[in-house]
């Protein structure tokens, strides 16, 4: 592969939603949720205040798991079925450029998207925190903010392989959408009710009951439950409820689940994406 065509291709589309302030908005609503969490979040304890970052990443992480695969999808729906409905797809392959370059260039492009704006967003909400809290966990708050860019890399993923599937934007919007309900509400509602059929409330309800293995491995295949658990093991103050999960559900499995889905996506675009006559 070329890496100049790659990163052409990555400034491209870098710049494209840099113009249409995606990076601008997207950091501005990191920016105001964080801060909003961390000062509000404790009006349910009697009042308001700053919050450590641990708290804070706490409060924070279920807001990221509806926030960042919706940005994730509405970033990378389009990449290919929108770039052939403008006529701008067959313009770029006309050029000395292989199709894995511009799947590559776009991926990361989009990823650089994702990543800027979370940076920037969290960033300055960790600053503004850190202003006003003492004894801040800067290396829990880095692993919060890199598990956050992992996951939107894997929704652009996804919704590249949606890109590729489909052939209007309309059809891939309406697969990103689903994709979001699916890993959002009802695969919980589903894994729930396979656990309740098979146990019963009552002794789901007791509380020396465990899990059986098979549930958290369904739970966690979910990309969405498996960024919450990244981060929420990687945690000091979380840690302590480890001997309550299997031993297999730690860090490096999480971190591989989400690497998978990333990974398996792509490698599924660009085998569909090559196999199209364009």
């Amino acid at each position: 592969m070329d890496g100049r065509a790659i990163y052409a291709i990555s400034k491209k589309e870098f710049m494209d939603n840099w113009r249409n302030k995606w990076i601008i908005a997207v950091s501005a609503i990191f920016l105001l949720l964080t801060l909003v969490i961390s000062y509000f979040g404790s009006m349910g304890a009697g009042g308001v205040g700053w919050r450590d970052i641990d708290a804070t990443i706490g409060g924070m992480i279920t807001l990221v798991t509806l926030l960042v695969p919706i940005i994730g999808l509405m970033l990378g729906y389009a990449t290919i079925v929108g770039e052939k409905e403008k006529g701008s797809l067959e313009l770029m392959l006309s050029y000395p450029v292989e199709r894995i370059e511009i799947l590559t260039g776009k991926l990361f492009g989009l990823g650089a998207v994702m990543a800027a704006a979370t940076f920037i967003g969290f960033g300055v909400a960790g600053i503004i925190i850190a202003l006003n809290v003492k004894g801040v966990q800067w290396g829990n708050y880095m692993v919060f903010v890199l598990a956050s860019i992992l996951l939107g890399f894997v929704f652009i993923s996804i919704a590249m392989l949606f890109s590729a599937i489909f052939k209007k934007r309309s059809a891939a919007m309406g697969g990103a959408v689903f994709l979001w309900f699916l890993f959002e509400m009802i695969w919980n509602v589903v894994i729930a009710g396979v656990l309740t059929a098979q146990y019963g409330i009552e002794k789901l309800t007791d509380p020396n009951f465990m899990a059986p293995s098979w549930y958290y491995v369904a739970s966690l295949i979910n990309p969405v439950k498996a960024y919450s658990a990244l981060v929420s093991l990687s945690i000091s103050s979380v840690n302590e409820l480890a001997g309550n999960i299997p031993s297999f559900v730690n860090v490096p499995f999480n971190l591989a689940i989400l690497l998978s889905w990333m990974a398996g996506t792509f490698a599924l675009t660009w085998y569909i994406f090559n196999k199209k006559d364009l």
